[in-house]
């Protein structure tokens, strides 16, 4: 496949960013063409030699390891590269790094550019010339990189590059030639060819000079790392804070505001918080057990990778349609470590006076210098090795899915697509270790995954421990369960649920409720028994009360055959041997801590059983704390919970000492309190930010994010929720067959009935027959009808529409061309009703706006809904030979209960129904919006303001039809409609509060 560029030099053009790939040596005879980001429109393309500016000055250019994407908020556009990277590990000779920090650069115009380039630039010259001094004093503890050609010669020396000031180092293999590590560790004996050959830009002077650095350019540019040895800290990185850009104005203030905060985000989640890994030549997001097609030498690694682990895919998109494969790198959010260990075939029988011994060598979790794989390999060769001694490598890889990603409590359950929140899939790699030369050695690739609950629902965030609340019908669960687990069966086989939360309390319905949903599956799928969706539901807090995590083990017993029987995928010459059957499928409410806690459990059994089938026995070990894999493990497990939980796992205290006490219980405390903070405060925006660079949502988040300092959960498409929900208000409350159904909306509606301000709205369902029409009071989070009342059109009297602002305190909610609304006025009759569905569903006529409204109490309420709606029809049957009787108020409450039976004459009072249209642009990703022709509906195509407009017709078309007198009449005296402000922003304006705007702001300080 075409060679990824191992470095980028990046400079400011005069009309645009120019990137140079810069290849390694065994690449140098492949040229790869000039790039250039135009400013303004970040359009990328190739570009000849001559557009390359004077790089006399050493800030006007720098390099990168790598390009992450271009990130673009409205017409801010900025490139996002790779600045600092660490080794972390190596499989099959190919080096793994994880991202240690980005730049980013803006391309909005010359002059923004070239000073974030030259900030950038001064940055990482003060950090060479700092590690240069520090290579001079500790050149013989330097980590050495490996490699199977010319470039691991070339990692010895740039792979710690861009690395924090605090000297860790990464793990690394060993070289495979001892003459290269000579030379290389000791540089400074070999003098001015060594410092030259050798040295940090070493192969990239002569394409430095292709560009038009001319030595004495290059000189000055050396000698001008010298004076920044004085740098600070601060001055080793690049920078953090970012202004407003240059043409930025005031119609822009969502975008405006937010940007900066934005900017750091995106810095923060792709580079310091070292959760993002790749590799030039090695797939990592595909395990052994998926292996990709077979690579040809014409399709770029872009076009091999697991899409559902591609995280950089929607920033990539402008690099990826220009075709610049070069520069295409795919990043991977997740886990990436490696530890090496030996095992002997035949250990002595010696007590403790062989201590000393190398054999499985103790690493302390707390030291990272002899916990990484840097360390251990140092005895690698060495002579002290027993003949039956064996050296291994063993590396895991938890790749983080792109599909539902998010926070916890942000991201739960599960989306119409069958996708999970915090989809984790966990790969543990049993190899000889790397340096060892085993012909036809053996390969082992077990693979678990984890996920949330494949329901939907929620829970709050403003709880330790918030009770999961069911959405949806059961039917729809079940539909995406389905998908879920088809989608598992694709890609791993035989599916081994495991479920390990509580049998009694909160969280036993979400438990019960998913094992009836496999139940159901395995019974429609009538498939044979040892192929079914096998289910274990593991109580772990019950079974092991008492910090008694060890009696894990009894989940073992229980699932031991199995993952025997199953086993994992064996390479032999990279080429499978064996296949894994089956997939572990391990959740706990956060697929956290007891997830991290019963996952290492089963990777420790696999890997006992991988290294006995290779004759090594682990019980007959001398080391039988087996600190390594503790170590590991733990990592993993505190990696995938800060990304998903902003803290460490809780239990790790024992996934690193199988050891539990009181110390780590206090400690889980508080990382509880910890977490319960990050939920309140911090994960909103990060959250937002999230779902923007995945592409899931557009710019326009950001504005939205400004009014409600939230994020919507896209689990289910709101196009098809609300189409739904039209549906099934239909069937529901219009019972006359007779009505003919003319159209249905979804529109924002008070929550208190026959008003028209409010402190808040809730989305309701319009329901308009040729007789009537029907405000739906929808409950969304059960799939069902909570009230309607059923308005004639003989009785509507006016209908005005106009400006609707409910708010002034963001920018979108004072537009007045997008916040619009209606009014519908009638005067009450016989056959204007309200219905509340409840257990006993409660009716008023004529009046409805003097009773309260009453909850849902039931989920089998609705199908006495239709019976509700015949007594309705009934009534309007009754009242068309007859005039309608005087509308009967509820008395006050001086007079007792009586007074609520007795009916006492009055005029009655006209009523109005209060609609506001839902915004048609939202921040939601829809692809069908880049072809409107092809949405189905009307309204989705319509303005605001023509949505309401064609409602409004609507209903006075068929209201003057229903009343004969507004047919006699001309044309200018029967209409119905009157044009005018509903709420002006003036008036809005003064109705909203000191004590509203005091509490945005202090959300929009915390949150935003």
């Amino acid at each position: 496949m075409p060679g990824l560029a191992r470095k980028v030099l990046i400079c400011a053009a005069v009309d645009g960013l120019v990137l140079q790939p810069l290849h390694s040596k065994k690449d140098q005879q492949r040229t790869s063409p000039l790039i250039k980001i135009k400013y303004g429109t970040a359009s990328v393309s190739q570009t000849s030699r001559d557009s390359v500016p004077e790089l006399s000055s050493p800030d006007s250019s720098f390099e990168a390891f790598g390009i992450v994407g271009i990130l673009t908020v409205f017409r801010y556009s900025y490139l996002i590269s790779i600045t600092g990277r660490q080794q972390v590990a190596q499989i099959r000779g190919q080096p793994i790094y994880v991202v240690t920090e980005v730049a980013l650069t803006p391309c909005t115009s010359q002059n923004d550019a070239a000073e974030a380039v030259a900030k950038t630039a001064l940055a990482l010259s003060n950090r060479e010339a700092a590690h240069s001094d520090d290579d001079t004093a500790s050149e013989d503890d330097a980590p050495r990189d490996s490699g199977s050609n010319d470039e691991a010669i070339d990692d010895v020396l740039d792979h710690t590059e861009g690395e924090d000031s605090s000297g860790e180092t990464g793990p690394s293999a060993i070289s495979r030639s001892s003459i290269a590590q000579d030379v290389i560790t000791r540089r400074g004996s070999y003098g001015r060819f060594a410092k030259s050959w050798f040295s940090r830009s070493g192969w990239t002077m002569d394409q430095k000079r292709n560009m038009g650095l001319s030595a004495e350019q290059l000189e000055r540019a050396n000698a001008s790392k010298t004076e920044a040895k004085k740098g600070s800290d601060a001055a080793k990185r690049v920078p953090r804070k970012f202004p407003l850009p240059s043409d930025a104005v005031e119609d822009d203030s969502a975008a405006v505001s937010l940007l900066p905060k934005l900017l750091r985000t995106t810095q923060i989640l792709f580079g310091s918080s070292r959760t993002f890994y790749f590799s030039y030549d090695y797939d990592i997001t595909r395990s052994a057990a998926n292996p990709a097609p077979p690579s040809t030498p014409l399709i770029p690694l872009v076009n091999h990778v697991d899409p559902t682990f591609f995280w950089n895919k929607n920033v990539m998109k402008p690099f990826i349609d220009a075709g610049v494969d070069s520069l295409t790198l795919p990043l991977m959010q997740g886990f990436v470590g490696q530890r090496t260990f030996t095992v002997d075939s035949n250990p002595p029988q010696v007590d403790d006076a062989a201590k000393d011994s190398l054999e499985l060598k103790d690493l302390d979790g707390d030291n990272k210098a002899a916990a990484s794989p840097a360390s251990i390999n140092a005895g690698v060769g060495s002579e002290e090795t027993h003949p039956t001694e064996k050296r291994f490598d063993i590396t895991v890889i938890s790749r983080r899915s792109t599909k539902r990603a998010g926070l916890r409590y942000l991201r739960r359950g599960i989306d119409e697509g069958g996708n999970v929140a915090n989809c984790v899939e966990s790969e543990q790699i049993l190899s000889p270790a790397e340096g060892t030369s085993i012909p036809d050695a053996k390969i082992y690739s077990f693979v678990q995954i984890r996920g949330s609950f494949p329901m939907f629902f929620s829970q709050s965030p403003y709880s330790l421990k918030p009770a999961p609340v069911l959405q949806h019908s059961p039917d729809t669960n079940y539909a995406a369960l389905k998908k879920h687990f088809e989608w598992l069966r694709q890609k791993y086989g035989l599916i081994q649920c495991v479920n390990l939360v509580e049998k009694h309390g909160v969280e036993a319905p979400i438990g019960q409720r998913y094992e009836e949903n496999i139940k159901r599956l395995n019974e429609e799928e009538s498939r044979p028994e040892d192929e079914q969706i096998a289910f274990e539901w593991f109580d772990f807090h019950h079974v092991c009360r008492g910090m008694k995590f060890e009696n894990v083990t009894v989940l073992l017993d229980i699932l031991g055959p199995r993952l025997e029987k199953w086993g994992s995928t064996v390479m032999v010459n990279d080429k499978v041997e064996t296949q894994q059957l089956g997939a572990f499928r391990t959740n706990c409410m956060d697929c956290l801590d007891r997830t991290n806690v019963c996952q290492s459990s089963f990777a420790k059994y696999m890997l006992d059983m991988q290294l006995k089938e290779l004759g090594f026995d682990m019980n007959l070990q001398k080391d039988q704390e087996n600190a390594w894999f503790n170590t590991l493990w733990a990592d993993n497990g505190d990696a995938i919970s800060k990304q998903y939980a902003s803290t460490g796992a809780m239990k790790g205290d024992y996934t690193r000492t199988r050891k539990r006490n009181y110390r780590g219980a206090l400690t889980d405390a508080g990382l509880s309190l910890t977490r319960l903070f990050n939920g309140m405060f911090n994960d909103f925006f990060l959250q937002t930010t999230i779902d923007f660079l995945l592409g899931n949502v557009t710019s326009l988040v950001f504005a939205e994010f400004e009014a409600n300092m939230m994020t919507k959960d896209p689990a289910i498409s709101m196009q098809k929720l609300r189409e739904q929900a039209i549906e099934l208000s239909h069937k529901r409350v219009i019972a006359d067959e007779s009505e003919e159904f003319i159209g249905g909306w979804t529109l924002l509606t008070p929550n208190v009935p026959d008003t028209v301000r409010s402190s808040s709205f809730e989305e309701a369902v319009l329901l308009l027959t040729d007789k009537a029409l029907y405000l739906c009071r929808f409950d969304w989070n059960l799939d069902k009808v909570s009230s309607f009342e059923r308005v004639d059109l003989a009785h509507v009297t006016k209908i005005k529409f106009g400006t609707y602002i409910t708010s002034t305190i963001s920018a979108a909610q004072v537009d007045e061309m997008r916040n619009v609304g209606l009014i519908v006025e009638y005067n009450p009759g016989v056959t204007d009703i309200t219905r509340v569905n409840t257990r006993s569903l409660t009716t008023s006529v004529s009046d409805a706006s003097k009773m309260g409204r009453e909850p849902t109490s039931g989920i089998d309420a609705a199908e006495q809904e239709p019976q509700a709606a015949k007594e309705a029809a009934a009534a309007a049957a009754a009242s068309e030979e007859k005039p309608a009787p005087v509308a009967a108020p509820i008395a006050g409450i001086a007079e007792g209960i009586a007074g609520f039976f007795a009916p006492r004459s009055q005029e009655p009072q006209a009523r109005k129904i209060a609609l506001k249209a839902l915004h048609s642009i939202t921040s939601a990703a829809d692809p069908m919006a880049k072809s409107k022709e092809d949405e189905p509906g009307a309204i989705t195509r319509l303005s605001e303001m023509q949505q309401v407009i064609l409602i409004a017709s609507e209903i006075e078309r068929l209201a003057i039809r229903s009343q004969p007198k507004l047919q006699s009449k001309k044309d200018e005296e029967s209409g119905l409609i009157e044009k005018g402000d509903i709420i002006s922003l003036a008036d809005a304006k003064k109705n909203t509060g000191l004590l509203e705007q005091l509490g945005h702001s202090l959300k929009k300080m915390v949150w935003a």
